[in-house]
């Protein structure tokens, strides 16, 4: 049960899309109905008629930059420092959720303060190599500043992770990853999905499918560059920066359907051959729900996945990251190589569901909150030391 005996602020990111921490977002809204959200960027006309509408929000300098809500991420180096600005000492706890720079708020001593932690940015961390390649920064002016900016970004994110009383990862592998770069321990509890708005559809039809923020990392330019070569129906649902790019690369056998609503989202999934994953997620909800309308999922076995996945009985995983290992097994999977039950999928989702989330995720914070009470001292000498080591 959430007692709610305290005061408590959400911090986020940014709100400018409504993507997987924005669900999670919202669910936690839903617990803690009279917090307010401070947030780098607000793009409120994304967020018309959402839950977060009810609530007080407060924004950062930046949101009142040039083209702030969609090139949001031009303000990189701007980022620690703004979200060092918000004044947050009228609240007892400070939930921080986030996979940049939310958690290096400035708590006092007096405040817990928990970080719902998506991954340690991965653009200055675990992919830093792959972002500098990909985005040609290896040489030149443009890339010298680029590696600068994130190694004090680096820097200055270690130094955040400090502030943090308490970690909870939204995976096992974004735990190692925490440990990796700020050698710290946190709890795992898996994001919440509302498994039972998915069914699966009958009858199913034979297109593939893959629902995605559209940026580089999630690779759609990958699954759309084998889909062309296949000529299997592929359809392709999100928004973001890359969205004109990759539809300027789609055959006819590619819909580029940019955002859909979650009706459409829920049908599509519902109907679908089998659900698409290229990128290394660290959890992915959009493959849960894909089970939970009973849709196979065939994806790059690294990361979150191998955690929501059963191999051979509700997805296939497909070794190296390029374009012939996952024609290779979309091939074998055209051919009839797997056979999938719709009650082993629907199993497996169950442990997902957003009412565990709710009694996990409420009991922690409340037992964090009675032990810090109790000892404000508690995250020196028992903290994240209290759960294993990754």
């Amino acid at each position: 049960m959430i007692h709610n005996n305290f005061s408590l602020a959400f911090i986020h990111d940014w709100l400018t899309i409504k993507g997987g921490s924005e669900k999670v977002l919202q669910v936690l809204l839903h617990m803690y109905p009279k917090a307010p959200v401070y947030t780098l960027v607000y793009a409120a006309n994304v967020f018309a008629n959402h839950p977060v509408t009810d609530h007080e929000i407060t924004t950062s300098f930046i949101n009142k930059l040039p083209r702030a809500q969609t090139k949001y991420r031009s303000y990189l180096p701007l980022m620690p420092l703004a979200i060092e600005q918000f004044d947050l000492q009228d609240y007892q706890v400070l939930l921080s959720s986030s996979h940049a720079v939310a958690h290096g708020i400035l708590p006092a001593a007096d405040q817990l303060h928990i970080n719902y932690i998506y991954t340690p940015v991965r653009y200055a961390w675990r992919l830093y190599h792959d972002y500098i390649i990909e985005a040609n920064l290896n040489s030149g002016i443009r890339g010298a500043m680029a590696k600068v900016i994130l190694h004090y970004l680096r820097l200055w994110d270690l130094a955040a992770s400090q502030r943090v009383d308490k970690f909870i990862s939204i995976s096992h592998w974004v735990s190692k990853n925490v440990w990796r770069a700020y050698r710290r321990k946190s709890k795992v509890i898996y994001p919440p999905v509302d498994v039972d708005l998915f069914r699966p559809q009958h009858p199913r039809a034979d297109y593939y499918i893959t629902v995605s923020r559209l940026v580089p990392n999630k690779k759609i330019a990958m699954i759309i560059d084998v889909f062309s070569k296949l000529d299997y129906p592929l359809m392709v649902i999100g928004d973001g920066p890359e969205l004109e790019n990759l539809s300027s690369l789609a055959t006819p056998n590619i819909d580029i359907l940019g955002w859909q609503s979650d009706e459409v989202v829920r049908e599509m999934l519902g109907r679908a051959k089998a659900f698409i994953q290229v990128a290394e997620e660290d959890f992915g909800i959009a493959s849960v729900e894909a089970q939970a309308s009973g849709c196979p999922v065939i994806a790059f076995g690294r990361g979150g996945v191998l955690e929501t996945v059963i191999p051979g009985k509700t997805g296939v995983f497909f070794d190296e990251q390029i374009p012939a290992s996952l024609q290779k097994v979309v091939q074998d999977f055209e051919s009839g190589a797997y056979k999938f039950k719709t009650t082993d999928l629907l199993a497996n989702v169950e442990r997902f569901r957003r009412e565990r989330f709710e009694l996990e995720f409420g009991d922690f914070v409340d037992r964090a909150w009675e032990e810090f009470v109790i000892d404000p001292q508690f995250t020196t000498e028992h903290g994240s030391n209290a759960e294993a080591r990754p």
